[in-house]
């Protein structure tokens, strides 16, 4: 049942408890080394913890052999389980969807009577920096243009002849495909993935007096059976999706604060240098940590959104203004006249752009839910079901459609402006080198010494928010849903997390990274898709 000793607040008003006779906790180990106290779940903490020291120990130990299963694994996962991670995705979609017009939607998180935690400004930050941070800014400029080039996606033509003259009868179709693309990936299928994560979590822990963890989901389906093994199995699986995702997202970091630096001020471009930042970076994170929610993540997420706002209206007002904005409304538009056709699962013709992206997308974010879910659904207590649908659903997929339509938008015209001396053409098209490829873009507009700074101060910052948010959604998984466990528990995963980025890095690089991913996201896919079943079966006994 709720405690507030666990800092889980009572419900406020009516609300269906479940009656159960589990207490938050009790089957932890508590003790202490040294000053350092502990309080882990047994035996989630202890098979999580001692997978990961294995895996860190075997990446490093027998890189070679690392290096090959993890280049094989990434294309057999994709081309094999594409029609599931799409499928699965346009379920999330629509049950949230459903969730906004039905009466289910009038349920408060927290109770009748609760009201929020945080004003909608706080609250907008948090969503921002840490369900899509590092995201923006490594795919803000590759993807549109990479698919405006290529234009695989549904078969539209280039706008490119072999010997790199531009086809000006195939430019329109391709910029609007090319936007269409990228926003089908950062607009509502992701936001509904982390959704279902969150109101799960908030529901069942909030209204139902569960533990604030992955399991508590589940009492509608399993009852009494998601205090033992079947609660284990589905909070290590989320220990291991998290940890994963994060690090795929910090070694995507890495890499292109090591660009920045490399193109601002000339330092080594190498996986040495990435580990030193990785390194640098998780020890930020730890002081993070140490500051807890409110003087860490928040502060960090409120500044994370002022830069970020400033360097995107900056680019947007010295590039093409008007051409950006024409060119992000006919983007949506071609979003959606063809959103079904881009997440149509089977038979498709367009494999590279289906399985190269799109399923690695979903499998990115489905292993991000436990993460940002647990996030969301903390700082979202006093939000109606309703409220909380539209506003994760809705206003981040704007914010990182705008993003997407600035950054790339500019990177097209300057890349279709004068293709010849294009740095962004040359790094993206020519050569195909992601990290490199904001730095590219900004490059090209005034005042590029102190805008890349800018970029790198983002980039370096969101490393950070995720990182710390990470760490105590992991903590508070394998501590068995209780939020203020010892601090040391924090440090331990915050350490791991930026130790298995490294060894991703060592191990094959970006390939690897994303073959992690998704090899954990596959099996959490499952669990989300029962997620919306107890969902349903969980607000239909709430008091509206």
């Amino acid at each position: 049942m709720t405690d507030e000793t666990q800092g889980i607040p009572e419900p406020e008003g009516p609300v269906e408890l479940i009656d159960t006779e589990y207490e938050i906790g009790q089957d932890n180990v508590e003790g202490s080394v040294g000053p350092f106290g502990f309080d882990i779940h047994n035996p989630v903490f202890v098979i999580s913890g001692l997978t990961i020291v294995i895996f860190v120990f075997y990446a490093l130990v027998f890189r070679e052999q690392a290096t090959e299963a993890f280049g094989a694994l990434r294309p057999w996962l994709t081309s094999t389980f594409n029609w599931f991670f799409l499928g699965s995705a346009n379920i999330f979609v629509i049950f949230c969807l459903l969730l906004i017009v039905t009466p289910w939607g009038s349920v408060r998180l927290g109770g009748r009577d609760a009201t929020p935690d945080y004003t909608y400004a706080g609250w907008f930050a948090m969503l921002f920096a840490a369900g899509m941070g590092i995201g923006l800014m490594f795919f803000g400029v590759l993807e549109p243009v990479y698919h405006m080039a290529i234009s695989e996606p549904l078969g539209v033509p280039s706008p490119f002849a072999e010997d790199g003259t531009i086809i000006e009868e195939n430019v329109e179709a391709a910029k609007r495909m090319g936007l269409a693309a990228t926003i089908y990936h950062w607009g509502l299928h992701p936001w509904a993935i982390y959704a279902v994560v969150a109101l799960a979590l908030a529901l069942f822990s909030f209204n139902k007096g569960l533990p604030l963890t992955i399991r508590s989901a589940f009492y509608p389906i399993f009852g009494e059976r998601v205090w033992g093994w079947t609660g284990h199995i589905i909070d290590t699986l989320a220990v291991f999706a998290t940890l994963f995702g994060l690090a795929t997202s910090l070694g995507f970091g890495a890499q292109q604060a090591n660009a920045g630096l490399e193109h601002v001020f000339g330092l080594p471009n190498n996986v040495e240098v990435q580990v030193v930042l990785i390194t640098l970076i998780t020890a930020v994170a730890l002081v993070s940590v140490l500051r807890g929610l409110d003087g860490g993540v928040k502060v960090l997420s409120e500044i994370n959104m002022v830069l970020a706002a400033l360097l995107l209206l900056f680019v947007l007002l010295v590039g093409p203004t008007l051409l950006i904005l024409s060119d992000f409304v006919a983007g949506l538009v071609t979003y959606a006249q063809d959103l079904v056709a881009l997440s149509y699962p089977l038979n498709r013709e367009d494999t590279g752009y289906m399985n190269g992206w799109t399923a690695f997308y979903w499998a990115w974010w489905i292993s991000w839910s436990p993460f940002v879910g647990m996030f969301i659904a903390r700082v979202s207590r006093g939000r109606t079901v309703r409220e909380f649908v539209i506003c994760v659903l809705i206003i981040p997929s704007l914010v990182c459609v705008l993003w997407m339509a600035v950054f790339g938008g500019v990177a097209i015209d300057q890349v279709l402006s004068d293709p010849a001396n294009s740095a962004v053409k040359a790094q993206v098209i020519d050569s195909y080198n992601p990290p490199i490829s904001l730095f590219a873009m900004l490059e090209g507009l005034p005042l590029a010494g102190i805008t890349s700074t800018l970029g790198i101060v983002l980039v370096i910052v969101f490393f950070v928010t995720s990182s710390d948010s990470g760490s105590l959604v992991i903590d508070t998984i394998t501590a068995g849903g209780k939020v203020d466990a010892p601090v040391p528990q924090r440090v331990f995963w915050c350490t791991f997390e930026g130790a298995v980025a490294i060894v991703l890095l060592l191990g094959g690089g970006l390939s690897a990274l994303q073959a992690m991913v998704i090899s954990t996201g596959l099996p959490f896919t499952v669990v989300l898709l029962l997620m919306c079943v107890a969902i349903g079966k969980g607000l239909a006994s709430e008091p509206r």
